[in-house]
């Protein structure tokens, strides 16, 4: 009887649990997230206040196993290494074209005030690779506009993306930095997002999360109504 309860509990137990810890100045999501069957988790976009993403670490009881990046912004990335060091684990992503960004993450923490330690990852992303968290896959979409080499993730099963700076709640992702591209950022929305579902919930780089369908219907930026009269 035992088995058939532990059995009926795995059957009810997401696959993926996701806790976000908002980080810097610039309150960036910094999103942890573990695969529920072997407690094997990621953190996302470490910029900063490592002290905040350890104790949540621990809250979380999960065991991190790699760091992965959407973009080399320093609010995302600023300490993205000196976790990696401190955890022993590597850093995947973004694209390699944001080497250009994390090359100068110790400028960019002095202009902002935030520490910035400049690094290149383990592993360079790009569009159709996967990466794995415990027995979570999860996809690579490369999503240009705000950065060159901005990525996102989809974990399709759970029907969720991490989507960085590309789409927040009612807005998008800032495109006159370096780089930048509000045209292309725009496109990356339409023909990588939208296709994943409009029942797919995201995680974005800072603001609250919300879904594909809710920014279709009402994003001032990239809404079905918004597109189709330009």
């Amino acid at each position: 009887m035992r088995a058939v309860l532990r059995q009926a509990a795995a059957m009810t137990q997401p696959p993926l649990r996701a806790v976000i810890v908002p980080v810097t100045p610039l309150q960036q999501n910094c999103s942890i997230i573990w695969c529920t069957a072997t407690m094997r988790a990621a953190v996302i976009d470490p910029g900063g206040d490592l002290p905040r993403i350890r104790a949540a670490i621990a809250q979380a009881g999960v065991t991190v196993e790699k760091i992965l990046l959407t973009h080399g912004h320093i609010d995302h990335a600023g300490e993205a290494k000196p976790l990696a060091d401190e955890l022993g684990v590597p850093i995947e992503g973004p694209h390699d074209e944001d080497r250009f960004w994390l090359a100068r993450l110790d400028d960019d923490g002095r202009t902002y005030g935030i520490r910035g330690v400049v690094f290149e990852p383990d592993r360079w992303l790009v569009e159709g690779d996967t990466v794995t968290i415990g027995d979570l896959i999860l996809d690579v979409y490369e999503t240009p506009g705000h950065t060159r080499g901005h990525v996102i993730f989809h974990h399709p099963p759970s029907k969720l993306a991490l989507v960085g700076d590309v789409l927040f709640q009612g807005s998008v992702g800032r495109s006159d930095f370096p780089g930048g591209d509000h045209d292309q950022l725009v496109r990356s929305v339409v023909e990588k997002l939208w296709p994943l579902g409009d029942d797919t919930a995201f995680i974005p780089g800072h603001g609250p999360a919300s879904t594909f369908a809710h920014e279709r219907a009402s994003n001032a930026f990239v809404g079905d109504a918004v597109l189709a009269g330009q």
